[in-house]
């Protein structure tokens, strides 16, 4: 719609973790509600290339997009919100600037030049943030920077925002600060200094805000808006109330009634209309509307910090809201989960869903949480690992192999039922080494899965090494676990289920990491669907005992 591509800044003050990526999420809904061709990319300012290889506690779950990038799991929000694929150039890492740069000044590129902070690593920054906009694909692009103002790590990355707004001139470049307006209930009353210390930091490194978005627990009055407009050297309108929501899916409404929208637009000299957010509502509805609510058991070893599987929770968030059913999901540590407490842990629940992850710790508590549902005929997800000791307990318990296990957690195991592909088995280096992005998967005619996505042939992201050993596939199927989904050109299983089971379906890959609020997973809407129907029936059956 706009003949030249602009470029929204959002950045963050006081403290971290203040929902920069819901706002970001936010606003791009808005505006695509708007007819604005609209992405989101975040900068986050670790050293890491990627979030590969960093541990769930660290950073909440590693999201991978269709093209196999790595990222922060923001990118996740971005997608679920706009129902549009990011890529590899919608998340940069510091580690990733500081390669490319170095890599650079091997190849003798900058001529001899002592290499710097700046013009160098901020002149790669700002390549990264315009490459989105230089494709053509975008009418404006929403970078989110992470951390804080002031942060010394994020330095480079503001400093790279003030030369861009710079370069690109009036009305093509905004900066949105997202900063905490603590309420102390001791005093009964907002405070506005930490935001006019943010704005403070943010200036001294010549950076403007042009809005400020406020996050905060109760209603901002206009006195303090007022206040903080002045201070800050904003226009009253731009000063943003962020009120504490029940839900996420309530913020771009939020944002709606604040005006957001607007003032973003008006600042990049865009027009605005009444954004077309009907099926969001009808979504919102039906979540806050259930008819009836379900028990899900989540077992993992990352159980602690529920950022570890935020998809798969969002995930089931819109299954639900698809169900018009609400989904209570009962987080298990595998750790901590036995053969002698498994019907103590399980037994209440209307479905189980094993989760990925990798290394051995907690596989036996899935294992034994597999056995246990699959004797009970209680539906089953098993997700990329989950899917892998469906595997090893169906081999262990009904072909009566001891030993079967992975070659991730035993690597002198005469029966490897999950063992590596023949061409990782030379490579050391953990980071980027995995079958990673979307994989072509052909569902077998007369299975779950092909009534399920009521298609021949899917893509599903992968982030995994080990696979299904193909040697075993045989034995398997005759025992009654069946090979219902595999890839055309490796012959690879992707999805496993076992007929005799009401609803017992394992998949290599992640199928959370495509479930948005306008096309919720059908693998999930199935799942969900399956556990209710589980628990009409186990009521039906304690009603007539």
């Amino acid at each position: 719609m706009t003949s030249t591509t602009k470029y929204i800044f959002v950045t963050g003050g006081v403290t971290s973790s203040l929902g920069k990526g819901i706002i970001a999420a936010s606003l791009a809904k808005l505006l695509q509600a708007q007819g604005y061709r609209t992405t989101i990319q975040k900068l986050d300012p670790y050293i890491n290339v990627d979030p590969g290889t960093l541990n769930p506690y660290e950073h909440g779950e590693c999201y991978v997009t269709e093209d196999g990038a790595e990222t922060d799991l923001d990118l996740g929000h971005y997608e679920r919100f706009l129902n549009v694929p990011t890529s590899q150039a919608n998340n940069v890492t510091t580690g990733r600037i500081y390669q490319s740069v170095i890599e650079k000044e091997r190849r003798g590129e900058f001529l001899g030049k002592t290499v710097q902070v700046v013009p160098h690593i901020t002149d790669e920054i700002k390549e990264r943030i315009q490459i989105l906009g230089k494709s053509g694909d975008y009418d404006i692009v929403i970078t989110e920077i992470g951390g804080t103002v002031g942060d010394i790590e994020s330095l480079p990355y503001v400093e790279a925002v003030r030369q861009l707004r710079w370069d690109l001139g009036d009305n093509n470049g905004i900066v949105i600060h997202l900063t905490l307006v603590p309420y102390l209930s001791a005093a009964g009353e907002l405070k506005t200094k930490p935001t006019q210390h943010s704005v403070k930091t943010l200036m001294e490194s010549g950076v403007q805000a042009d809005v400020l978005v406020c996050r905060t627990e109760h209603d901002l009055p206009e006195d303090l808006r007022r206040k903080l407009a002045l201070f800050c050297n904003v226009r009253e309108e731009a000063v943003i109330q962020s009120i504490d929501a029940s839900t996420i899916y309530d913020v771009p409404n939020l944002m709606l009634q604040q005006g957001l929208d607007k003032v973003v637009l008006k600042k990049l000299a865009l027009e605005s209309s009444t954004p077309d957010i009907t099926r969001w509502n009808e979504f919102l509805k039906r979540l806050k509307n259930p008819k009836t609510e379900i028990t899900i058991g989540l077992i993992g070893k990352y159980v602690e910090l529920q950022d570890s599987y935020k998809s798969i929770l969002e995930s089931f968030i819109h299954a639900g809201a698809a169900n018009n059913v609400k989904v209570n999901v009962e987080s298990i540590h595998s750790e901590y989960l036995k053969s002698d407490n498994a019907k103590l842990k399980l037994a209440h629940l209307d479905g189980v869903l094993v989760a990925p992850g990798f290394g051995e710790r907690g596989i036996e508590g899935k294992i034994d949480a597999v056995k246990y549902v699959r004797e009970n005929s209680i539906p089953f997800l098993g997700i990329c690992l989950g899917m892998q000791m469906a595997v090893i307990e169906f081999s262990r318990n009904v072909l009566g192999i001891a030993d079967a296990c992975s070659t991730e957690m035993d690597t002198t195991t005469k029966n490897p039922v999950i063992d590596l592909m023949e061409d990782q088995k030379t490579i050391t280096d953990k980071g980027g080494t995995m079958r990673l992005g979307a994989w072509a998967c052909d569902l077998k005619e007369g299975s779950k899965v092909r009534d399920i996505y009521n298609v021949e042939s899917i893509k599903e992201r992968h982030r995994h090494r080990y696979e299904f050993n193909s040697n075993y596939r045989e034995q398997m199927e005759a025992a009654g676990m069946i090979a219902t989904g595999l890839n055309p050109e490796t012959g690879l299983v992707e999805i496993v289920e076992i007929p005799s089971h009401p609803w017992f379906v394992g998949v290599q890959y992640h199928p959370e990491y495509k479930s948005t609020v306008a096309n919720p997973h059908p693998l999930f809407v199935a799942f969900v669907k399956a556990a209710l129907s589980y628990k009409k029936a186990k009521g039906v059956s304690v009603a007539q005992n």
